[in-house]
């Protein structure tokens, strides 16, 4: 296989375009909407209390009074700032290139672009690393501080081993406490019926889920053509064959499977969205924000 490479995330030059890049996405999509593209709720209903003298009146509940002739206002939660976790998968699989980057290299991109705008907005980013458990956990905060911990913690991320997203997912799911946003960077390369039963956890706990699918042109269209050794990543087992032989096959299996992530999505209600290596990552990311705010 071809050997890693690592954008420098933490490099001055690169933090200079991260920042241009994620500036310009917000100001390009978010001014005069009065809104950000990633904002999922603003105020959740918590409870009734009895009216008293200097309430705002906009805030009683006539349902209420017409039932029980008694006052009552409803009673909000603010989220002033939204609680993100950047969830990036940095599983062998990961590693895997047939261009100038590496999956791994894009996601890191990816998380770094929406950790700024995040933080740029004033809202508290974590940022989870995983393999077949969480690697690195670092809490939800605002600062920019904060940022440039997950910029270095970017900068160091390697691929590890086997993939296990759909247990890391599960465990993420239970030591989440208040409800928030949660975007997941993967190739998606698990059990597909495992990923499904995850992404239903953090919808059951009515967190919002954005799934960002980072794929390598080659693992879609799989055109090779000469005698090939394939070499998992995750693993010691290689191969040497025809992959003409192999390419139908792969294609069915590799289709079925994006057609079980891509339902799962439709049907939880999930924003999943799909970025190739080969394709400028300002390029796709303002193109997906953009059609988030149109919705």
């Amino acid at each position: 296989m071809p050997a890693k490479t690592q954008l420098n995330i933490g490099s001055f030059e690169a933090f200079k375009r991260l920042e241009l890049i994620a500036h310009s996405v917000v100001e390009g999509l978010v001014t005069g909407q009065h809104q950000s593209p990633l904002k999922g709720f603003a105020v959740e209903f918590e409870e009734h209390r009895t009216y008293t003298p200097g309430d705002d009146i906009k805030h009683l509940d006539w349902k209420v009074l017409a039932k029980t002739h008694r006052y009552y206002v409803r009673q909000y939660e603010q989220e002033t700032s939204l609680r993100a976790y950047l969830v990036l998968d940095t599983s062998g699989s990961m590693g895997y290139k047939s261009g100038a980057h590496t999956k791994l290299d894009y996601g890191c991109f990816v998380a770094g672009v929406l950790a700024y705008m995040l933080v740029g907005q004033e809202d508290a980013v974590g940022l989870v690393t995983c393999t077949a458990k969480i690697q690195e956990f670092l809490p939800p905060r605002s600062t920019k501080t904060h940022l440039k911990n997950i910029m270095n913690t970017l900068k160091s991320t390697r691929p590890g081993s086997d993939t296990g997203l759909g247990n890391v997912l599960h465990a993420l799911a239970n030591r989440i406490k208040r409800r928030g946003l949660v975007i997941v960077i993967s190739d998606l390369f698990d059990d597909a019926a495992d990923v499904a039963k995850a992404l239903s956890h953090f919808a059951h706990k009515k967190h919002e889920v954005i799934v960002c699918q980072v794929l390598d042109r080659q693992e879609a269209a799989f055109s090779f053509s000469d005698m090939t050794r394939f070499e998992s990543l995750e693993g010691n087992e290689f191969e040497l064959t025809d992959p003409l032989r192999l390419r139908n096959e792969y294609l069915r299996q590799f289709e079925a499977h994006q057609n079980r992530i891509r339902k799962t999505c439709h049907q939880l209600r999930i924003d999943f969205v799909q970025f190739f290596t080969d394709e400028p990552v300002e390029q796709s990311l303002a193109r997906y924000l953009a059609g988030r705010l149109k919705r």
